[in-house]
């Protein structure tokens, strides 16, 4: 079915903006070279997503240059503006960051200081939408702090954020499959197969903390051993998720994981394949900041981009 004119226009805008965040700050003749688009296609563009307040100039370019052309452009970063919270035990972590993705803010609380207290430490400008990381099934919208914060709060399982990070900026950059077994103070995982997360039913899709063990559960994975001792019962977990999903990749996250490097999945690698016939790459995570807190961040970027950008 052909597209009318004016889904052909939302079409354009939204890949001109996602560039715009993507590669920063273009020209009206660069928006033509990425988007293939005519001149006068891109003229109207940049006109219509400038009076929508979307974009705004950001200077010019070239020495000898003036004009039009030579007008850069960027999205207008504070239009909206989200936040990632990672809640923990001990102490509440929290980014905030503008429509374009900058960070703008960070805050870290001790104790129990609560959702809407870290958010409200830490928010700058007009606030979008709000992601939170903490243990628990699924993903489910934060009512009574909507209400408090006067914008969307939206509460996901930590394990679950981290495999967005890890897949968006770590060790499953374009991988389409991928399983991220989480080793910290507790066992957990999370599924994404065919470039998506999967939650299941009732969103507990790769919790696979509770599945029984020689006498114990996949929880005892995580308790002090020596190097090749872990590995050999972390090799029984992944071998487990394997045999289930054929991952193709197993990313080893959380405290453990990350800790434990190359020398733990390169001997968690060899015991899988002593105990399990499905081929599996296995590797330690490679997300050099609070990979919750990312993911957070991102699920709330794609959420106030969908929505402002259209």
């Amino acid at each position: 079915m052909k597209a009318t004119p004016r889904t052909a226009r939302a079409i354009n805008d939204r890949m001109a903006l996602d560039l715009l965040v993507e590669m920063g700050p273009l020209t009206a003749p660069q928006l033509r070279e990425l988007t293939g688009l005519s001149r006068p296609s891109v003229s109207d563009l940049v006109e219509r997503l400038h009076d929508a307040r979307l974009i705004e100039p950001a200077g010019e370019t070239g020495a000898d240059r003036r004009g039009p052309n030579a007008r850069l452009w960027r999205v207008a970063a504070a239009r909206a503006h989200v936040v990632g919270v990672d809640v923990r035990p001990d102490h509440v972590s929290a980014v905030c960051a503008d429509l374009a993705g900058e960070t703008v803010g960070e805050v870290e609380l001790p104790g129990r200081p609560g959702i809407v207290a870290a958010v409200r430490a830490v928010a700058r400008g007009p606030l979008h939408t709000v992601v939170v990381g903490a243990p628990g099934h699924g993903s489910r919208d934060g009512h009574a702090e909507q209400r408090e914060l006067g914008a969307r709060v939206v509460i996901e399982n930590e394990v679950n954020l981290a495999a967005i990070a890890e897949h968006r900026a770590g060790a499953a950059v374009g991988r389409a499959d991928f399983a991220l077994l989480w080793l910290d103070s507790g066992t957990g995982g999370a599924l994404v197969l065919d470039h998506k997360l999967r939650r299941g039913v009732s969103g507990a899709a790769g919790e696979v903390g509770f599945l029984p063990l020689r006498g114990g559960d996949l929880h005892d994975l995580v308790s002090e051993a020596p190097l090749d001792a872990l590995a050999d019962r972390v090799a029984l977990g992944v071998a487990a998720i394997v045999e289930v999903v054929d991952p193709g990749l197993v990313v080893l996250g959380g405290g453990v994981g990350h800790q434990g490097g190359s020398e733990l999945s390169v001997r968690v690698q060899r015991a899988v394949e002593a105990i399990c016939p499905v081929p599996v790459e296995v590797t330690a995570s490679t997300v050099a900041d609070n990979p919750v807190l990312l993911g957070a961040t991102l699920l709330a970027l794609d959420a106030a981009r969908d929505e402002t950008f259209g």
